[in-house]
């Protein structure tokens, strides 16, 4: 799994395995390793963020706080998809 950044505790990171066809782009965030149990977060073109689900039951505040710093960092996570991956393509 590719780790694209760290936010305090939580790893922001992508499944090595994203299906095929690619699914749209999105990362995973959980409280310190990777997880099976992740909450997954779809990227938009506009570089918003869209909760698809909160699997890891982060805390609602701390998950906003997350999905701000994810925002404002979104060129990074979508670099780090297209030199993972290959391609890119947006859910919306």
């Amino acid at each position: 799994m590719p780790q694209v950044f760290r936010i305090g505790a939580y790893s922001v990171y992508f499944w090595a395995n994203e299906g095929k066809p690619l699914e749209a782009v999105h990362v995973h965030v959980s409280l310190g390793v990777p997880s099976e149990h992740a909450t997954k977060i779809w990227i938009t073109k506009a570089g918003k963020c869209l909760l698809f689900e909160n699997s890891s039951r982060i805390p609602l505040n701390t998950l906003k706080n997350i999905m701000d710093i994810i925002e404002a960092r979104h060129q990074t996570v979508i670099q780090k998809w297209r030199q993972f991956f290959g391609e890119i393509r947006f859910y919306c």
